[in-house]
C-alpha cells in the first residue's frame, strides 16, 4: 500500500519481518501483522502491540472522564441552578445517549482512518465539551444550554469503540479477554478518577468552581493525543472491514452479545453516573452536601474498572459464557440486597450492594467482551471443517469481531441511559428507587437465562469454546 518501506517501529527486527508505510491518509502504518505467528508474536508482536495497549488506554481513560463529567458537574449545581433531580438525572442521561450513538461511527473510523489516526482525532474532540463548560457553568445558565452542553460531552463515550476495535486487531486470540479487559478496565477508570478529582475540587475550591474541573483536563487532552501521535500505529489489516458491519448486523448473536452487554457495561456506566445522585436524594440527612456524596461516589466505579480485566483473564481461563452466567446470578443478588439496604433504610447495606453490583459489572464487562471473538472463531471452525479456506475464514471471522465490538458498546452504552431513566422515572414516580432496582433485577435473571439457553445449554446448534 506505499511505495516505501521501513521497518516496524522500535521492534529490532529483521527488515522484512514486519514493515510500515505510508498511506495516503499520512500517519505510521503498518503493513505486515501476523499476530497468530508464534515466532512474530514473540519477536516483534508483542512488544508493538503492548506499547499501542497502553497509549490506548491513556487517551480512552481521559474519554470516559470527559464523557463521566456530568456525574459530577450536577453535584456542583446547587439551588442557584434551579434544576431539581429529575433533571439533574437527564443531564447525566444526556451523554451516555450521544456516546452510544457515536460509537458506531466511531468504530468504522477505524477501519476508514486508521486506529493511531483516529485516537488522535477522538482525543482532541474531547476539548469541545470542556471549553462548553468553561463557557457556560455558571449560576443563572439557562437549562437548554446546559442539555447542549452535557450533549457535547458524549463525544468521550465514542472513544471506547474505536479503542477496543482498534486494540482487538493487535492481539492473537489467546490473549484477546486479556488485552481488552486491560483496555476498557483502563478506560472504564475514568469515571472513578473523574469522582476524585471532583472531591478534590469540591473539597477545596468548593462547589462555586466547576471550571476548575476543566481547567485539569484540558492539558491532558492535549498531552494524550501528543503521546498517540509519538508512539502509536495504523494496521492495514484493520483498515478491510469494509461490509463487517451490515454482515454481523444481521447475525442473530450480534444482538444477542448486545442485550448481555446491556447488562454489564449499561450498569456500569449507568450506576455511575447516576450514583451520586441517588445517594443525595434516597438519603437526603447522611448526604446534605455534595462533597459528602463525592467521599462515596468514586468507589464503585474505581473497584468496576479494576477488576474488568480480571473478568477477561477468568473468561480466557472458563469460557465467557460460564463466567457471564454465573455474573449474572450475583448481579441479580447483589441487586437484592441493594434494594433490602433501600427499603430498611440501611446506608452500609445500600453501599455493599452497590460495591458488590460495580465489581460484578466490572467483572460482567471482561467476560461478555471475551465471548465476542469466541463466537466468530467457533463459526470459522466450523467453515474450516467443512472446506473452506482457512486463512481467508479466519481473517473474516477477525473483521466481524471487531464490527460486533463496535456494535455491542454503542447499545451497551445506550443501557446506561435506560439505568438514568428508570432512576428518573422511579424517583417521580414514588420519590425512591426501589422501582428501579426491581426493573434491574428482572432484566439480570433475563440475561442469565438468555445466556444459558444460547451458549451453555447442550444442542446441536451450540457454538464451542464461547
Amino acid at each position: 500500500m506505499s511505495s516505501t518501506t521501513q521497518e516496524l517501529p522500535h521492534s529490532g527486527a529483521a527488515p522484512g519481518a514486519g514493515v510500515r508505510g505510508r498511506s495516503k491518509l499520512g500517519g505510521r502504518w503498518i503493513d505486515d501483522w501476523r499476530p497468530e505467528d508464534p515466532a512474530f508474536w514473540s519477536s516483534i508482536g508483542r512488544r508493538v502491540a503492548n506499547r499501542n495497549l497502553w497509549f490506548s488506554v491513556a487517551t480512552e481513560h481521559i474519554g470516559f472522564s470527559v464523557w463521566s463529567l456530568w456525574s459530577v458537574m450536577v453535584l456542583f449545581m446547587g439551588p442557584t441552578y434551579h434544576v431539581d433531580a429529575a433533571g439533574k438525572f437527564l443531564l447525566t442521561a444526556l451523554p451516555t445517549l450521544v456516546g452510544s450513538v457515536l460509537r458506531i461511527p466511531y468504530t468504522f473510523a477505524v477501519a476508514r482512518f486508521g486506529g493511531r489516526n483516529f485516537t488522535i482525532a477522538s482525543a482532541l474532540l474531547l476539548l469541545i465539551p470542556c471549553i462548553f463548560i468553561a463557557v457556560v457553568m455558571s449560576p443563572g445558565v439557562s437549562y437548554s444550554t446546559l442539555l447542549i452542553a452535557a450533549a457535547t460531552a458524549g463525544v468521550g463515550g465514542g472513544n471506547f469503540a474505536s479503542s477496543m476495535t482498534n486494540i482487538n486487531s493487535f492481539y492473537p486470540a489467546k490473549e484477546k479477554g486479556w488485552a481488552l479487559g486491560l483496555n476498557a478496565g483502563g478506560g472504564n477508570l475514568g469515571v472513578a478518577v473523574v469522582q476524585l478529582v471532583a472531591l478534590l475540587v469540591l473539597a477545596t475550591a468548593g462547589a462555586s468552581h466547576p471550571r476548575v474541573m476543566v481547567a485539569i483536563y484540558i492539558p491532558l487532552i492535549v498531552l494524550g493525543a501528543l503521546g498517540a501521535a509519538l508512539t502509536m500505529d495504523n494496521l492495514t489489516v484493520a483498515s478491510n472491514a469494509k461490509g463487517a458491519m451490515r454482515r454481523v448486523s444481521k447475525d442473530a448473536h450480534t444482538w444477542i452479545i448486545a442485550l448481555l452487554y446491556i447488562g454489564t457495561f449499561g450498569s456500569f456506566i449507568g450506576f455511575g453516573f447516576a450514583f451520586g445522585q441517588v445517594l443525595q436524594v434516597q438519603f437526603t440527612g447522611t448526604f446534605s452536601t455534595p462533597v459528602k456524596a463525592a467521599y462515596l461516589t468514586f468507589l464503585g466505579p474505581l473497584i468496576g474498572s479494576l477488576i474488568r480485566p480480571v473478568g477477561g483473564r477468568l473468561a480466557d481461563r472458563f469460557g465467557g459464557a460460564s463466567v457471564s452466567f454465573f455474573n449474572f446470578v450475583l448481579m441479580a443478588v447483589s441487586t437484592a440486597v441493594v434494594l433490602g439496604g433501600s427499603l430498611s433504610k440501611s446506608l452500609p447495606v445500600y453501599l455493599i450492594g452497590f460495591v458488590l453490583l460495580f465489581a460484578f459489572s466490572g467483572v460482567g464487562n471482561g467476560s461478555v467482551y471475551k465471548m465476542i471473538p469466541a463466537i466468530f472463531r467457533s463459526k470459522a471452525s466450523r467453515k474450516v471443517a467443512a472446506g473452506a479456506e482457512p486463512g481467508q475464514t479466519h481473517a473474516e471471522a477477525h473483521r466481524l469481531s471487531g464490527a460486533l465490538i463496535g456494535i455491542a458498546g454503542a447499545i451497551g452504552a445506550f443501557g446506561g441511559v435506560l439505568v438514568n431513566l428508570a432512576f428518573r422515572s422511579s424517583f417521580l414516580a414514588y420519590k425512591n428507587a426501589n422501582a428501579a432496582f426491581v426493573a434491574f433485577i428482572a432484566f439480570y435473571v433475563l440475561c442469565l437465562v438468555v445466556t444459558w439457553a444460547v451458549y451453555l445449554r447442550r444442542s446441536p446448534a451450540r457454538l464451542e469454546g464461547v
